[in-house]
């Protein structure tokens, strides 16, 4: 994401999407949007966010520590 703009549209996106309960971004130059929920879509997500912003990658998807 190279704006300030994209981000602000990248987390409203995120921030929307039901189970998630936290967000952030992370990276040298804040380009990754870390999702911590339950029950998220990551497949859903990122086709959300690339409607939003653009490409989009899926890093990691780990399973929730119980």
């Amino acid at each position: 994401m190279n704006c300030q703009k994209c981000r602000r549209k990248a987390l409203e996106a995120v921030a929307e999407t039901d189970g998630v309960c936290f967000l952030g971004l992370e990276g040298e130059n804040k380009e990754k949007v870390v999702v911590i929920g339950d029950g998220v879509d990551a497949a859903k997500l990122a086709c959300r966010l690339r409607k939003k912003v653009g490409y989009t990658d899926i890093i990691s998807v780990a399973p929730a520590d119980n």
